[in-house]
């Protein structure tokens, strides 16, 4: 059996909370150089180096440039700078902004609705990811990228085995090479028949300025990151606020503290616990350090919103201001589909607190599994009752 692989302690977690290791780490070495790259764990530190795109780069290390551009998935910003990220970018723009996403908000409505009868029927007690938070943001995603509703179910499956860290190295290959191929012929079916989703809108406002590989990287990516983030989120999510019986009753009784108890949702659960790796173009002093050219660098988002924080302002609160946290990146690489994540979990939500008044777990906290060998953290299944 091969042996699996150790998880760094920037990306390891007791549950909900980051180790005490991490908030040492923060606290007393937020740059730390280690024999493979650097962690940054500061809140300063991580800002500095996320906003600075000029000096950190986010295309994988290579000896060559030829090299580096062999490894990039085309049309995967996280993959991408400027200028070509610039480019992207702006095509994507106007799909993300609050004004399209409001538009979006009958269509999750009744997403939402028909998942909350789907977990009703499934009786008590029910996985609570597998009836509510997965589904939620894969309908989404396939209705933003023009996915029919026949393919939905294989394109799912595809992408879960091909990120499940318990799967076998050829499974996920497999699976990955599954997932793109079938959003490459997606991408062909809307260059011949460019519909009103987000692909058409691209094929038919840029035409041959974005070509079907960065469309399918486009597509691929999004999906992956829709899909996971919220879901991973939604489960955290809940199982947060059905730990702290007192912040899901004042959301439950004032419901304009919803904005607010999302924001602390996405602070405290932090499905994300590392950014994408930054690599130096050239020698940058950072705090008391300086990171050499050609040196690697991941910064800890887990760390910068929780373990950064004083053991007084780390607890859990719905009316807390709303606060600059990481959750979604920062600098250019903010995440694109803030905007879409934010308006799931304003309306998933409630809804689902207001039809499920006496929902709580069906296990005990301690025999719930996590994702922890996954990209995005959660929980592999959340048995829930009412």
């Amino acid at each position: 059996m091969a042996k699996s692989p150790e998880i760094p302690v920037h990306n390891r977690r007791d549950g909900l909370e980051p180790l005490p290791e991490l908030r040492r780490m923060s606290r007393e070495t937020p740059l730390l150089e280690t024999p493979r790259d650097w962690v940054a764990t500061g809140h300063a530190e991580v800002r500095q180096i996320l906003g600075d795109a000029d000096r950190f780069s986010t295309m994988p290390p290579a000896d060559t440039e030829e090299d580096r551009r062999r490894q990039i998935q085309e049309g995967n910003l996280l993959q991408y700078d400027p200028p070509d990220h610039t480019r992207l970018r702006q095509m994507l723009t106007p799909e993300f902004t609050n004004r399209r996403m409001r538009r979006l908000e009958p269509f999750i409505e009744e997403i939402v609705a028909e998942r909350l009868d789907a977990l009703e029927r499934a009786g008590r007690p029910a996985d609570f990811m597998r009836h509510f938070a997965w589904p939620i943001p894969g309908l989404v995603s396939c209705a933003l990228l023009g996915v029919p509703r026949d393919d939905q179910a294989e394109l799912a499956r595809n992408l879960d085995i091909s990120r499940a860290g318990n799967r076998s190295r050829k499974q996920q290959m497999t699976a990955g090479k599954a997932y793109v191929g079938y959003m490459s012929q997606l991408v062909a079916r809307k260059r011949r028949d460019p519909g009103d989703d987000l692909l058409g809108m691209l094929i038919r406002e840029h035409g041959d300025d974005v070509s079907d590989t960065e469309l399918t990287g486009i597509g691929t990516s999004l999906m992956a990151a829709g899909y996971e983030n919220v879901a991973g989120t939604l489960g955290l999510g809940t199982m947060l606020l059905l730990g702290h019986p007192d912040q899901l009753a004042l959301l439950l009784e004032k419901p304009e503290l919803t904005d607010r108890a999302v924001e602390e949702l996405l602070r405290y659960v932090s499905v994300i616990a590392t950014s994408s790796p930054r690599t130096a173009l050239a020698d940058v002093p950072v705090g008391d350090a300086v990171i050499k050219k050609g040196d690697v660098v991941v910064c800890s988002l887990l760390a910068v919103n929780r373990a950064g924080h004083g053991a007084g302002d780390d607890g859990f609160d719905i009316t807390r201001e709303v606060t600059s946290h990481m959750a979604f990146g920062h600098g250019i690489h903010y995440c694109l589909g803030a905007p879409l994540t934010r308006v799931q979990l304003r309306i998933a939500l409630p809804r689902l607190l207001h039809r499920f008044p006496g929902l709580r777990l069906a296990v005990a906290p301690e025999e719930l599994r996590y994702r922890t060998l996954a990209p995005n953290y959660g929980v592999e299944a959340l048995p829930v009752t009412w």
